[in-house]
């Protein structure tokens, strides 16, 4: 019984704050009110023993030690329960555990996995173009310099507009329709860029750019509605989170990010693979009709997959949309919510800056190091003019760059390291991979120390997925509230592809050992950023979060006492401000009682207003006969219920409080 109530119910404050005072937190139940049963049943609600031990104290209020251990008490009794769960699925069908993935990580990330695969493809067959047209694409005696540099920052501008005007959109007209948008424009983009042409090589180019910058726009859409719609859907649309939210929501996120990668690498495969086809080996000259085919059937290719993704979203994700609608509703609001945009601006400022200034940091490391990777490699093999080679290890680098994110994405639900670290950690492991060579580069680029340099250069792939470049993407979506939660997103994406752009420009007018003097410093301060104003959500249970927000849209924020608050899930910043005063454990479960009193008297009027309608429907509810029991016995009585109830079997004694902070 207590399983089925946690699954269809639970203390999500669906009515808000208490604005009539009828519920209040200062009643008197004697202890004697509530069973065993009773209080076994709330404990498993409210109480769950993923995040509070027996006596109730919540993981982050405990002792570093008894933090630590606690801790991997779960995340090893879990891991064993999802091991055995694989065993299972292997015994039942030795195929399901691939399709369980491709079903719960690879489709969600598809649209991130295919604009990986054309994002990266501009970099990555520029080399073969420039082979093959020097006049147009390197030389620039037959094109246009400017309109041939401009593929970089037409490319990024367009991904700016998408996360900006997609990231309204989808808090507006809903999550589905803006993931719907997205992959029409993204199929859209592809039929121009395979096929840009131009009675002049200038006219290609030019066709080729814009096409590019449309297809942009459907990229920069896939930021903010993958990440919200993922972990909306993590999280799940029910009045309680469930254990897997509260233990795997980042896992979730991240997994599907991840396609990003996986769609860097199966562009570069299908790169080589088309070359050794169309030019029947690696090995230059490459010839115009070589170089047109290479690319424009490795932009044919996903323009399949992206024709499949708008019908799956159309067909397939009708509920994409069912967390905001909820959101929406609780607060009467239709169309765009205007004003719980200016509200977050208000009360969550330091987290905006922290989400914004910590992407435009990571990003001009990410893009940073994929636009300098030829003279990475050219320190490698001085004198080779092979596209092959370069391609090669490009792919070598996409490898290790994958084994940063899947450890990024096994890591980042863990409450000892979390979010928050793994992001600083990345940060500084990418500033000091810089900042050695900056001071010495002629030994590292041209010396000895060039294996030195190449291995630095691989590390700093590792560390930019596994830190800022994955945590950018799911901390933009947590700290915010659902109702602006697109649009949050978006900014801040736009504000990390306003990172690249300052990298496109910039090395456009500093050498090489110059850009290696500048850029150390964007992860020192990308650490700084994260460490002072990046509040930490891992481990937090989002539904608190909303929960908190109601009280905030309200006008009653200082009236919230939950975890929302608790330092631990709060930034330096807002520490100093004083945001995390009003924490109170125990306070924050009397409230939560009778909140869940008012979803159960709500439930019961309508129980009451079924039964006298003239068409007799019966009135179904899945309230457990614990906690209906209970309501119906105190209904009337003030709540005094406290954590020395919650021993789950029957007595009283006092136990062990959470601190009070």
């Amino acid at each position: 019984m207590a399983d089925q109530s946690m699954r269809d119910y639970g203390l999500a404050a669906p009515h808000g704050p208490n604005m009539t005072g009828q519920h209040v937190a200062t009643q008197n139940i004697s202890d004697a009110d509530m069973s065993g049963g009773e209080s076994s049943v709330f404990r498993s609600l409210l109480l769950p023993d993923d995040s509070y031990d027996e006596n109730g104290t919540y993981w982050a209020d405990m002792p570093i030690g008894k933090r630590f251990a606690f801790v991997s008490k779960v995340d090893n009794a879990e891991a064993k329960k999802e091991l055995q769960s694989i065993g299972r699925m292997i015994k039942a069908d030795p195929l399901s555990p691939i399709s369980y993935y491709m079903r719960n990580m690879v489709i969600p990330g598809a649209g991130l996995l295919l604009e990986g695969y054309v994002l990266f493809s501009i970099g990555n067959v520029k080399p073969l173009l420039q082979a093959s047209f020097p006049g147009c694409w390197s030389k620039y005696t037959v094109c246009n310099k400017t309109w041939t540099q401009a593929i970089d920052y037409l490319e990024i501008c367009g991904i700016i507009v998408g996360q900006i005007l997609v990231g309204i959109l989808g808090d507006w007209l809903g999550r589905r329709w803006g993931l719907i948008q997205d992959a029409v424009i993204m199929f859209l983009g592809l039929l121009m860029l395979t096929a840009a042409w131009g009675t002049t090589l200038n006219g290609w180019v030019i066709c080729y750019v814009w096409s590019l910058f449309f297809y942009g726009i459907g990229v920069g859409g896939e930021y903010p509605m993958t990440a919200t719609s993922g972990m909306e859907n993590a999280v799940g649309a029910g009045k309680i989170s469930t254990r897997d939210d509260r233990l795997h929501r980042g896992r979730k996120v991240t997994s599907a990010f991840l396609m990003q990668g996986w769609g860097q690498w199966w562009n570069q495969v299908v790169l080589i693979i088309l070359l050794l086809i169309f030019h029947s080996g690696a090995s230059p000259p490459y010839s115009r009709v070589v170089a047109q085919w290479t690319y424009r059937v490795s932009f044919a290719i996903p323009a399949v997959g992206t024709l499949w993704l708008v019908y799956y979203r159309t067909y397939k994700m009708r509920s994409a949309s069912k967390q905001l609608q909820a959101a929406k509703a609780k607060q009467s609001v239709t169309g765009y919510d205007t004003k719980s945009l200016k509200m977050t601006f208000q009360y969550f400022g330091g987290r905006i800056f922290a989400t914004a200034g910590t992407w435009y940091a990571n990003d001009v490391f990410f893009y940073g190091n994929k636009l300098f990777q030829a003279e990475f490699i050219a320190a490698l093999n001085p004198g080779s003019k092979s596209v092959m080679t370069n391609w090669l290890w490009n792919l070598v680098n996409i490898a290790i760059s994958l084994v940063g994110y899947y450890l990024a994405s096994f890591l980042i639900d863990n409450k000892n390291y979390g979010r928050k670290w793994m992001m600083i950690v990345g940060f500084l492991g990418d500033f000091i991979c810089f900042v050695i060579p900056a001071f010495n580069y002629t030994y590292y680029a041209k010396g000895p120390g060039v294996h030195k340099f190449m291995a630095m250069y691989f590390l700093s792939s590792f560390f930019n997925q596994f830190g800022p470049n994955s945590v950018t993407f799911i901390a933009a979506a947590e700290v915010f509230p659902t109702p602006v939660r697109a649009s949050a997103h978006g900014f801040s994406a736009a504000w990390g592809k306003l990172g690249a752009l300052t990298a496109a420009v910039l090395y456009n007018y500093i050498d090489i050992p110059m850009r290696f003097l500048v850029v150390p410093w964007f992860g020192l301060a990308g650490a700084i950023l994260t460490y002072v104003w990046m509040p930490d959500t891992t481990g937090l249970d989002l539904k608190e979060q909303e929960r908190r927000w109601a009280f905030i849209r309200a006008g009653r924020g200082d009236d919230y006492h939950g975890v929302a608050i608790h330092p631990q899930h709060l930034s330096l910043w807002e520490r100093m401000m004083g945001v995390g005063k009003n924490y109170n454990a125990e306070e924050d479960y009397r409230q939560r009682v009778e909140e869940m009193r008012a979803d159960w008297e709500a439930s019961m009027a309508r129980r009451a207003e079924e039964k006298e309608s003239d068409d007799h429907e019966v009135f179904e509810d899945d309230w457990s006969q614990e906690v209906s029991g209970f309501f119906e016995r105190t209904n009337g009585k003030s709540n005094g219920t406290s954590f020395k109830q919650q021993n789950g079997d029957g007595t009283s004694g006092d136990s062990e409080k959470p601190r009070d902070l």
